[in-house]
């Protein structure tokens, strides 16, 4: 059912569908009360003539992301089935892709001259990062971690499971009495069985994160950990953790750049010995593809023989290996994802032998499900400790990432390596050995 085509969203509604080549899959509503397009799902809510001067400045994703971040554009009813529909035509070929045609965006501007929306360009939301610096340096890296994971540790305790573990968990169930905290518990098992520690296993876990990873190494496995991350609040929590479990003697946490961490020869008897086994758990996302062969080369040089790697990270193709215009700017700056061949490329240049890859995408989708659900119902509790601001950017974050791994758009794998020894030796047994039977 089509609603009517009368006010100002009849007028809006006739230039979008002009601009996207196609029928709006949603509804619209305008800040005068009128209506157009479908009436049977979402509804995008334009509030203020503000929302509409954005996208004439930016007739784009940014325009958008910024009117709803600032709360001048809404949608009422389910977010993920708005962009759903969207998505579902552009994979139908139905919708038109590319920059706007200069003739539908001089009709958008003369549609909004006549509605009183032109005017200068509106300031970017507060929530919108603004790094400067060269990309990937040391400073602007720890500009871009902050960002993100500095928002408030007390925000991530109230979206992520009790171990605070902020990546793609490993559902090992379908009861309804299975949680995110059970499927991260899972993922971390996986982990170290993977990387074969146990009693006397030294173990490094690069971007460390709220340490979850060491903290379960030390906890069920009896390893000693070392995490680094370049995130004060993340340090801060990981050491009050380790203090309050008692686990100082196990576990050691590093306000550390991966490319400051220093080692010594394989006789070397300190801290800075190589490692029997390493985790980076969806940290190589954050390195840039310009300063990967140098990551991949410090795992390997940080490895001692016949030590594993087990690296879980992001993938996707050619387009927008950043996550588009919204993620850059406001969740995660300065992002770089590749192909998962591309990386497993660069582990073995980088002298790693691949043992063995997993695909985890649709255990991503449960994850980032999960936590979408968290965070709605907890809202008035997430924006009273960030901001809506803030809170509508996880929510649009959240949305839009459970559908991009849904649909196929990205991935997440673990790749298991090792260093071969001199002789070409790598310590492990022909078949897996952490497969539980």
């Amino acid at each position: 059912m089509v609603v009517g085509t009368g006010g100002v969203a009849g007028q809006l509604a006739a230039v979008v569908e002009k601009v996207l080549g196609t029928t709006l899959p949603i509804g619209l509503r305008a800040w005068d009360g009128s209506s157009a397009g479908p009436s049977d799902g979402p509804v995008a809510v334009i509030r203020s003539k503000r929302a509409l001067r954005r996208l004439v400045w930016n007739p784009n994703e940014l325009g958008l992301a910024r009117a709803y971040v600032a709360g001048e554009l809404d949608v009422e009813g389910d977010l993920t089935d708005g962009l759903a529909r969207f998505w579902e035509l552009a994979r139908a070929g139905a919708l038109r892709v590319g920059k706007p045609k200069p003739a539908d965006l001089v009709g958008a501007v003369r549609v909004a001259a006549r509605l009183g929306a032109l005017g200068p360009r509106p300031s970017a939301p507060g929530e919108e990062a603004r790094l400067s610096g060269t990309r990937h340096s040391r400073t602007r890296d720890k500009a871009a971690i902050a960002h993100h994971y500095d928002l408030s540790n007390d925000f991530y305790q109230l979206v992520l499971d009790p171990s605070m573990a902020y990546s793609s968990g490993y559902w090992t169930s379908d009861s309804p009495e299975y949680t995110v905290a059970d499927a991260q518990r899972d993922k971390l098992d996986l982990v170290c069985r993977k990387l074969g520690v146990g009693e006397g296993t030294r173990m490094l876990d690069v971007g460390c994160g709220w340490g979850s990873m060491i903290i379960h190494a030390a906890k069920h496995f009896g390893a000693t950990t070392t995490g680094v991350t370049i995130s004060r609040q993340q340090h801060a929590h990981i050491r009050k953790r380790v203090a309050d479990e008692g686990l100082e003697e196990l576990v050691t946490v590093k306000l550390q750049d991966y490319r400051e961490i220093p080692v010594g020869g394989a006789e070397d008897q300190t801290e800075y010995a190589p490692f029997d086994a390493i985790s980076t758990i969806e940290m190589g996302e954050h390195v840039g593809e310009e300063n990967y062969p140098e990551y991949a080369s410090t795992l390997h040089r940080l490895l001692k023989p016949e030590g594993r790697l087990l690296l879980q990270q992001m993938s996707r193709g050619a387009n927008a290996p950043g996550g588009g215009a919204f993620i850059e700017s406001y969740v995660a700056p300065d992002m770089h994802m590749r192909p998962v061949s591309a990386t497993v490329g660069h582990l073995e240049r980088a002298g790693l032998e691949i043992r063995d890859v997993e695909a985890l995408r649709e255990h991503y989708v449960r994850t980032v499900r999960a936590w979408a659900a968290t965070l709605e119902e907890r809202w008035d509790e997430v924006v009273a400790l960030v901001g809506e601001g803030q809170a509508r950017v996880w929510r649009l974050y959240l949305a839009g990432g459970a559908l991009t791994f849904e649909e196929g758009r990205m991935g997440v794998d673990q790749i298991l390596a090792v260093r071969p020894s001199a002789n070409g030796t790598s310590g492990m047994p022909p078949v897996r050995d952490w497969v539980v039977r």
